[in-house]
């Protein structure tokens, strides 16, 4: 029996993988192999495909296993679903909007202002995981986040409440919470000041309400009995792993495909020239989530983007009888042209809604120039990861063509930004190892994309 150090399991919407590592304490940490099977939500118990990884990774190593620590990540049967409520949509609800999305969330409500009837019914009917309430600059404005903590407290959800708002009014928030019996967290204000954003100590807090309190897919409970330590959000443990590596080799983006959605995260500061014209601030590290680019649950939808006459032009065959049987892991010649066209479009879609844009203004001095959004201008390298950008064998040819267009006034990397694919699949994964073992972390990034 093979005795494995750490084994990290990453539950997708679409696909379940098993990552085996060894000598993370050494000069020489190991990547041992991987297991993948289908996600088994629709049968009822995750593990049901967790248990199958396993047998693929034994497949694949050709022995049995066992491990000394297994840690994991889950986006499966919808991930982290928050709702977001701030003051003005451009300040404090935008800020938490950063926050929950670097998080690993996916966002099913954002608002601004005093919650109405109408936001309180969709509210209910979202029933998300986690609520995060901001509102007002430190010792600013205060009226309407508090009367926003008294609609949540008659609301009643079970969901637990973090205040990220105006911190001179948090313990009257508490207050409130506590009368009404319903759990919460306080953290420092995700927009303590004008043009000022602080999202990263909220974001630490939604990852670790989210693995206290979420139980997010059937089977779950039994996952948390096998796993030591926290377990993450996917996108939050991709973003985690993509801020430790842009502290090594420099300003990045990664694309990362999958089967529901399609993420973008970005880690970089911008230019100085974009920064000096920027109408709001941009965090350093910023993901955005598209829930309509999915290769697989959400494959008809791209494939009408695309267009169905396109489509069959570009791979040669009839698009609406492969969807009929479309796998979660395309296997045959048809299926992976097919793929391609969907990875192409999601890939180069995604980009362009997570990019910033110049905009010109027309006014009594004439036309000015703004920017508005996340500069990518100066970003180094590109790297895709996902299941179909690193199974794909042109994977790194359908980035650079993506680069390659005209981007118009959208601020996205340069065609000279060096593409790398995360060729083992399991950036996800260091960026949970990343925790534990940030240097040994750090070394299979470089490897797994052809660095070292």
């Amino acid at each position: 029996m093979m005795q494995i150090e750490v084994l990290v399991a990453e539950i997708g919407s679409t696909t379940t993988v098993v990552n085996a590592f060894t000598g993370l304490m050494g000069e020489k940490p190991s990547f041992l192999g991987q297991g993948q099977a289908p996600t088994s939500v629709a049968l009822g118990d995750v593990t049901i495909g967790l248990r199958q990884a396993f047998q693929d990774l034994e497949a694949k190593l050709g022995d049995s296993i066992s491990w000394e620590t297994m840690l994991a990540t889950s986006s499966a049967a919808g991930g982290l679903r928050m709702s977001v409520h701030g003051l003005v949509y451009d300040m404090t609800a935008r800020a938490a909007r950063e926050a929950a999305l670097g998080a690993g969330a996916v966002l099913g409500l954002i608002t601004a202002g005093e919650l109405g009837e109408q936001d309180l019914a969709a509210l209910k009917q979202q029933n998300p995981n986690i609520i995060l309430l901001a509102g007002g600059v430190d010792y600013g404005e205060s009226a309407t986040v508090l009367a926003n903590a008294h609609h949540l407290a008659r609301l009643k959800l079970t969901a637990p409440i973090i205040y990220a708002g105006n911190i001179a009014v948090q313990n009257e928030f508490a207050a409130i919470m506590n009368a009404a019996g319903l759990p919460y967290y306080t953290v420092a204000n995700v927009y303590p000041a004008i043009d000022e954003l602080n999202v990263e100590p909220t974001r630490q807090v939604i990852q670790q309400v989210f693995e206290e309190h979420i139980v997010h897919a059937a089977g779950m409970e039994k996952i948390r009995q096998m796993v030591t330590g926290q377990i993450l959000p996917t996108p939050g443990a991709v973003l985690v792993a993509a801020k430790l590596l842009q502290e090594a080799i420099g300003d990045l983006l990664v694309i990362d495909v999958g089967g529901a959605t399609t993420d973008v995260h970005s880690v970089t500061p911008g230019s100085e020239e974009i920064n000096r014209l920027l109408l709001h601030p941009e965090p350093l590290a910023k993901r955005t989530v598209e829930g309509d680019l999915g290769v697989y649950l959400n494959a008809p939808h791209v494939a009408e983007r695309i267009g169905k006459e396109v489509l069959a032009a570009r791979i040669g065959h009839d698009a609406n009888s492969l969807l009929a049987n479309w796998p979660p892991i395309p296997k045959a010649d048809s299926q992976l042209r097919l793929l391609e066209a969907f990875t192409s479009e999601a890939a180069r879609t995604a980009l362009e809604r997570h990019a910033g844009r110049l905009k010109q203004l027309y006014g009594p001095q004439g036309r000015s120039t703004i920017a508005m959004g996340k500069d990518l201008s100066n970003v180094r390298y590109v790297i895709g990861t996902g299941g179909p950008l690193t199974q794909l064998a042109n994977a790194k040819k359908l980035l650079a063509d993506m680069l390659a267009k005209p981007a118009g006034q959208a601020l996205v990397p340069k065609a000279s930004a060096e593409i790398l694919i995360d060729q083992h699949y399991n950036l996800a994964a260091l960026g949970v190892l990343a925790n534990r073992y940030p240097q040994a972390a750090l070394c299979l990034m470089r490897e797994s994309l052809g660095m070292c």
